[in-house]
C-alpha cells in the first residue's frame, strides 16, 4: 500500500482554510457578544436608547436624519447649515456630526428611522472594533487565540462600553486599529519590527500604503475628529518608541516613510481639504477649549474601581464611580488589578522584542496623558502635581481632546500588549510543555473577566406628540421655513430635535444642542447662549405638563419643574416685552409651534403674545407668520 504525502502547497492551503474558519468563528463570537450587550435596545430599536444620556441620543439621531435628508435629495450634507440654530446656523465640522456614518446609513434611517441606525451603529461599534484589532494582530502574525482575546478586550472595553451611552462617535472605534497598522507599515516597513511583507503588488509600497492611510484618516475625520487625533497621538508614540529601539533601521526607513506620509497627506487634502478649510477658515470658526482643563480627566482610582456597567462590581465601587466629576458617560479609565498585573507581566515577557517595548511605552505614556494636566486622585485635584498633558493641552489642536477619552487608546494598547505577551510566553514555554502554554492563555483570559460588561440598560426616547406630523402637513411650509418650536431646544432640552429626527419635520429649527462660537469666537455649548425668551417658554412648557405626561422625563432631564398633583409648577419670571420683541426680531420665525394644550400656561402666554392660533392638532398648536405684538 502506497501512502501519498500531501504537497507543500496543499498543506499551506489547508492551514489557510483553517485560519479563515477560525477567524470567521472569532468574528461570529464578537457579533454574538455585541448582540448580548445591546439586546435591550434591539427589543424596540426604533425607540429604545441607552439609558443615562437622553440629550446626546437625541442629538445623534438629529445628525443621522440631517445626513439622510441630504442624501434623499441627491447630495451630500452641507458643512454649515441653518437646519439647527436658525438664523445663525451650525458648523457640522465643529460638532460631532457623524457625517460618514450618516451618509452610509441613510437608507436605514429613511426606511426605519434614525434610532434604528444608531442601534445598528452601537452593535457594529462593539463587534467591528473587536474584529478590526483582531484582524490587525493576525496580520502581525499573532496567534489566533491571543489575537481573539485582545480584540475582545478592546472592542468590549470599559471605555467603549461607557462611550456607548450616547457617545456614538467615540464608540464606533473600528478605524483606529486600521489607521495605526497602516501608519506602522509606512513608517517601519517589513518585515521588521511588527509586520511581514505579505501583499504582492506592482504599486510601490509608499504609494500604496500612503493612499490607504490617507483614506482611513479621512474616513475617521468624518466619524470623529477627536478620535482621529487620539489615534494620531497613539501612532506617533508607537513610531517614536520603535525608532528609539532601532535607530539605524529608522534612519534607513526615513525616506520611504516620508514619501508614504506625503502621499497620505495629499490624499487627505484631496478628500477632506474643503471640509477642513470650511472648519478653520469658513463661517462660524471658533477657538479655545470647550470645557475647563482638569475636569474630564481620569481619576487615578478609576483604573481599579469598576462601575455598575460591568458585570463584576460592588455597591461600593459603583457608588464611587458614580461620584466621578465628569459624569457616568465619561468614566472610562477602568482596567482592573488583574488585567494591570497581566499587562505588566506581558511587558516583561516581550520586552526584548522592539514591538513589545514600543507598545508598553506607548501604553504608559497614554495612561499618563489621560490623567490630564494635574493629578486627580479620589476626586481631589492636586495642583502641585503637574503632568505632561498640561503643556500639550495649550495647543489649539489638542485643546479639543478630552484627556479621559485617551482611555480608548489605552485599552487598545493594553490589549495589544497582552496579546504580544501571551505569544512571547507561549513561544518560550510550549516547546517544553503545551499544557503550560494553555495555562498562560487561561490565566490571561481570567485576568480579563473583570472587564465583562453587563447588557446596556435601555430607556424610551421622548415620544412624538400627537398631532406633530398633522400640524406640519396642514401648515404646508415652504422649504427652509424657520420654525420656533416650543419646547425650544437647548443642550438640556432636546425633545424637538428628537421629533424632527423621527419625522423629518420641520426643515429648520430655532435653537438646538450644538457647539458654536460665542463672544470673540470662543467655543461654547449653544454658541452665544440661550435667549431669555426661549428659556422662559421652556419653563412655561414644563410648568403646564400633566403629571403623567410622556414628556415629563425630558423636562426633568433639563432640570425644569414639572406640574404635580397640586397643579401647574411655577414658572420663572417673564422677560420684558422689550426683550421678547428683540428675541423675535432676531429669530424672525415663520411659524411658532408649541407642544401644549388649550388653557395651559404656555398656550395662554403665546395667545396673548401672538393672537389666536392658526391650527391645532392633538397636543400641537401653531401660530403662522408669528410676530410679537
Amino acid at each position: 500500500m502506497v501512502t501519498q504525502t500531501p504537497a507543500i502547497g496543499d498543506s499551506t492551503d489547508l492551514r489557510d482554510q483553517a485560519a479563515r474558519r477560525a477567524g470567521l468563528a472569532v468574528i461570529g463570537c464578537y457579533l454574538l457578544g455585541a448582540l448580548l450587550v445591546t439586546w435591550r435596545l434591539w427589543a424596540d430599536p426604533a425607540s429604545r436608547i441607552p439609558a443615562g444620556n437622553l440629550t446626546d441620543a437625541d442629538l445623534f439621531a438629529w445628525y443621522l436624519r440631517y445626513a439622510a435628508a441630504a442624501v434623499s435629495h441627491g447630495r451630500l450634507p452641507d458643512l454649515v447649515t441653518s437646519a439647527m440654530n436658525a438664523p445663525a446656523g451650525v458648523s457640522m465640522m465643529w460638532n460631532t456630526s457623524l457625517l460618514l456614518p450618516g451618509v452610509l446609513l441613510a437608507p436605514v434611517t429613511l426606511a426605519l428611522g434614525p434610532q434604528v441606525s444608531l442601534t445598528f451603529m452601537t452593535t457594529a461599534g462593539f463587534a467591528g472594533s473587536a474584529a478590526a484589532l483582531f484582524w490587525v494582530l493576525r496580520r502581525w502574525q499573532v496567534r489566533t487565540s491571543a489575537a481573539a482575546l485582545a480584540g475582545a478586550v478592546y472592542g468590549f472595553s470599559p471605555a467603549l462600553l461607557t462611550s456607548a451611552i450616547g457617545h456614538y462617535n467615540l464608540q464606533l472605534a473600528i478605524l483606529p486599529p486600521l489607521i495605526v497598522d497602516a501608519g506602522l507599515r509606512i513608517a517601519c516597513g517589513a518585515p521588521e519590527p511588527l509586520v511581514t511583507r505579505r501583499w504582492a503588488s506592482r504599486v510601490p509600497a509608499p504609494l500604496r500604503g500612503g493612499i490607504w492611510l490617507g483614506v482611513l484618516v479621512v474616513a475617521e475625520l468624518f466619524v470623529s475628529e477627536e478620535l482621529a487625533l487620539i489615534t494620531a497621538i497613539t501612532g506617533l508614540l508607537l513610531v517614536a518608541a520603535l525608532a528609539a529601539s532601532r535607530p539605524r533601521i529608522a534612519l534607513r526607513r526615513l525616506g520611504p516613510a516620508a514619501a508614504g506620509v506625503a502621499v497620505a497627506a495629499s490624499v487627505g487634502l484631496a478628500l477632506a481639504g474643503h471640509a477642513l478649510w470650511t472648519q478653520f477658515h469658513g463661517g462660524l470658526v471658533q477657538h479655545g477649549p470647550l470645557f475647563p482643563p482638569d475636569y474630564y480627566v481620569n481619576d487615578v482610582t478609576g483604573f481599579v474601581t469598576p462601575s455598575s456597567y460591568l458585570l463584576l462590581h460592588t455597591a461600593g465601587t459603583a457608588a464611587t464611580a458614580a461620584r466621578y466629576q465628569g459624569g457616568a458617560t465619561e468614566y472610562l479609565a477602568y482596567l482592573g488589578w488583574p488585567l494591570i498585573i497581566a499587562v505588566v507581566l506581558a511587558a516583561v515577557a516581550c520586552w526584548t522584542r522592539p514591538a513589545g517595548r514600543a507598545v508598553a511605552v506607548t501604553l504608559v505614556v497614554l495612561g499618563v496623558f489621560s490623567l490630564g494636566g494635574h493629578l486627580l486622585n479620589g476626586g481631589t485635584t492636586d495642583p502641585a502635581v503637574t503632568l505632561p498633558w498640561h503643556w500639550l493641552e495649550e495647543h489649539q489642536l489638542l485643546s479639543s481632546v478630552l484627556p479621559d477619552r485617551l482611555s480608548i487608546a489605552v485599552d487598545g494598547a493594553a490589549a495589544v500588549l497582552l496579546a504580544l505577551g501571551i505569544d512571547a510566553a507561549r513561544a518560550r514555554i510550549v516547546p517544553a510543555s503545551r499544557g503550560a502554554g494553555r495555562l498562560v492563555l487561561a490565566a490571561a483570559v481570567l485576568a480579563c473577566v473583570p472587564l465583562v460588561p453587563r447588557p446596556l440598560a435601555a430607556a424610551s426616547a421622548t415620544p412624538l406628540p400627537s398631532g406633530w406630523s398633522a400640524t406640519f402637513a396642514a401648515l404646508r411650509l415652504p422649504a427652509g421655513a424657520r420654525v420656533l418650536a416650543v419646547p425650544v431646544p437647548t443642550n438640556l432640552l432636546t425633545a424637538v430635535m428628537r421629533w424632527q429626527a423621527d419625522t423629518g419635520q420641520p426643515d429648520s429649527i430655532i435653537g438646538g444642542y450644538f457647539i458654536g462660537p460665542g463672544a470673540g469666537g470662543q467655543a461654547y455649548l449653544n454658541g452665544t447662549g440661550v435667549r431669555p425668551t426661549a428659556w422662559y417658554l421652556d419653563q412655561l412648557w414644563a410648568a403646564g405638563l400633566r403629571p403623567a405626561s410622556p414628556f415629563a422625563t425630558a423636562a426633568l432631564t433639563a432640570g425644569l419643574p414639572v406640574a404635580g398633583p397640586g397643579g401647574p409648577a411655577p414658572a420663572g419670571r417673564a422677560p420684558s416685552m422689550t426683550q421678547v420683541r428683540a428675541d423675535f426680531a432676531y429669530w424672525r420665525p415663520d411659524v411658532v409651534v408649541a407642544v401644549t394644550r388649550v388653557g395651559a400656561p404656555l398656550c395662554r402666554y403665546l395667545t396673548g403674545l401672538l393672537g389666536p392660533p392658526t391650527t391645532q392638532n392633538g397636543d400641537v398648536i401653531a401660530w403662522l407668520r408669528a410676530k410679537a405684538r
